[in-house]
């Protein structure tokens, strides 16, 4: 049969990220300051994938009679089982997913790639996945880098990937009580796009925005670049439904406020697809705002930095906080400057009233109406002065709305001159912060080794709390023989001191694979055991997403162990 993504493969790419018009490659300049920071001899020369052609792909585990139940549901031209869909749906975004997959590895692709158009089709797949004992993996973007939409099949018979892309309506407006409601495989552009005729924004902008969809930020409780004005992905949501292999739910409540019980759209946001299915959810929306305003500030460290926007989250007027805070450390503002070819005169202005090396460079965009965005400019101006800051003028902050959304194509890039590049995140009170960001920092250079020579760290807050702030840690290093076995160790090293830390395994990547291992130091081992609990209510026959979110070891009867290894990591005792 014709892939239902021939069209999108002429413009997007199977080993790396989205549309690789959009990518734009390394300046010469670029290269050469990577090649000296990382101490290679050289990133000249490139280390291409392998052609599509020749990447290894299992056999079909599924039967012709299953797959012709499967294509009675949807219709036959919505079940694949060609070799470029199940290598397209062969897992997610991280480092290691991009390097299995550059290297040709995509044994472990799913059986077929079912593409359902309503939540009655959902709802049916599911009970014959039951009967027919195949696991089920729900995908929207394919966005997750944490091991969130690996193919696993664990002990079933096989696994099926459900592609959400054709549920992609605007079900329903509100203005009103400004609240929308969408089909979960929508994805960040076309939401904005229904939304706009009508004067409203979602105001949600992951990095992963151009390729990620709804079900996906309600299914990790993901956070948009703009979450310190709009809210995180869990803020908006109303209500969410949840096809179940036992059934339908709806959770949520369209009244503003209630007091019915425990909140049980808690237990489908941040489900990870591992309870069923989100098929539509219900959204606050903002007016779109009518100017944006942009500032950038440099501190002379990144504690002083991380203070001025505690100062501003808590000492400014309430609503003056700007719906965009974001801060670099020093490491992370030399190599923006450097590999961003972005204009260096502010920072240069700075650098003579300072006579210091680098700064730690703030970000801020105000939206809204323009005259109250001066104000507001105006009011946090004086505590960002009071925090030691110096303005720097509106441009790295347009420049950096400019490309924020290119970071993954310029992984693509460093992967093929041979340069290993990856992230994680946390999140810590005000008083851990700094502590959360040096033991992390020190741990991923360590396990990088050298003692940090040919290692490169680097971190910005982005999102903004009363009570603390995210830390976001993006590390570079030449790429070893064994990139996987690289990646593992580093992904543990930096996990266990974050444990350590008592900082958040996770802020907004979600858990997957990668991090359940260590959701255990969070929530406690009773925690577990509810997880676990609910998981058995809706999902008894354990089907939906192995593996995942709930640890391979906890009590649930059906959690069937990751046929892909995870790093691991003893609990400290005083976590326990």
């Amino acid at each position: 049969m014709v892939s239902h993504l021939t069209e999108e493969i002429s413009r997007s790419v199977w080993y790396g990220w989205g549309d690789p018009a959009r990518a734009k490659p390394l300046a010469p300049g670029a290269l050469e300051y990577l090649r000296r920071t990382l101490g290679l001899a050289t990133v000249a020369s490139v280390h291409p994938p392998v052609d599509l052609a020749d990447v290894r792909v299992g056999p079909v585990g599924i039967g012709d009679e299953v797959l012709a139940e499967l294509r009675s549901i949807t219709g036959t031209e919505h079940v694949a089982t060609d070799a470029t869909e199940r290598i397209l749906h062969a897992g997610g975004k991280s480092t290691p997913d991009l390097l299995r997959r550059r290297s040709g590895d995509a044994l472990d692709a799913p059986d077929a790639v079912v593409f359902p158009g309503s939540s009655d089709e959902v709802g049916d797949i599911l009970a014959l996945c039951v009967k027919r004992k195949l696991a089920v993996v729900a995908f929207g973007g394919g966005t997750s880098v944490v091991g969130g939409v690996e193919p696993l099949r664990g002990r079933f018979d096989g696994v099926i990937t459900l592609d959400m892309r054709r549920m992609d309506r605007l079900l329903h407006l509100d203005p009103l009580s400004r609240t929308a409601s969408f089909e979960a495989g929508i994805r960040g552009p076309a939401i904005e796009a229904a939304l706009a005729p009508h004067g409203f924004t979602l105001g949600h902008f992951p990095q992963s925005h151009q390729e990620a969809t709804l079900g996906g930020y309600v299914a990790t409780r993901s956070s948009g670049q703009s979450s310190t004005g709009y809210g995180r992905s869990d803020d908006l949501v109303k209500s969410a439904h949840l096809e179940t292999p036992m059934g339908p739910l709806t959770a949520g409540s369209p009244a503003p406020g209630t007091a019915a019980g425990p909140k049980l759209l808690d237990v489908v946001v941040g489900s990870e697809g591992t309870l069923g299915v989100i098929t539509s959810a219900t959204l606050k929306v903002s007016p779109a705002p009518a100017d944006k305003v942009y500032g950038s500030w440099a501190f002379p460290s990144f504690a002083a930095g991380a203070d001025a926007m505690r100062q501003l989250r808590h000492d400014g007027v309430r609503g003056d906080m700007p719906h965009v805070c974001r801060l670099s450390d020093t490491d992370e503002t030399a190599s923006t400057f450097k590999l961003g070819g972005w204009k260096t005169g502010a920072l240069s202005r700075y650098l003579s009233v300072r006579g210091q090396k680098t700064p730690a460079l703030a970000l801020f965009v105000w939206e809204g109406d323009s005259r109250q965005i001066r104000a507001r400019r105006r009011r946090s101006a004086r505590i960002l002065r009071r925090a030691a800051g110096i303005p720097l003028g509106p441009m790295p902050g347009k420049s950096w709305e400019h490309g924020r959304f290119s970071g993954p194509y310029l992984r693509d890039e460093l992967l093929t001159r041979g340069v290993y590049v990856e992230t994680l995140e946390t999140s810590a009170t005000w008083g851990r912060v700094e502590e959360t960001y040096r033991s992390v920092r020190q741990a991923i250079l360590d396990a990088l080794g050298h003692d940090g020579a040919g290692a490169y760290v680097q971190t910005h807050i982005s999102h903004v709390y009363s009570d603390g702030a995210s830390l976001y840690f993006t590390f570079l290093s030449g790429l070893e023989e064994d990139g996987l076995a690289q990646n593992a160790r580093v992904k543990a090293a930096a996990s266990q001191a974050i444990v350590a830390a008592g900082a958040t395994i996770t802020h907004h990547h979600a858990v997957g694979m990668d991090h359940a291992p260590y959701l255990g130091a969070e929530i406690g081992g009773l925690g577990i055991k509810v997880l676990a609990g609910i998981k058995d209510t809706l999902d008894p026959e354990g089907i939906m997403n192995p593996g995942k979110l709930i640890p391979a070891d906890s009590p649930h009867p059906n959690t069937p162990s990751p046929n892909t290894a995870s790093p691991s990591t003893p609990i400290p005792k005083e976590q326990q």
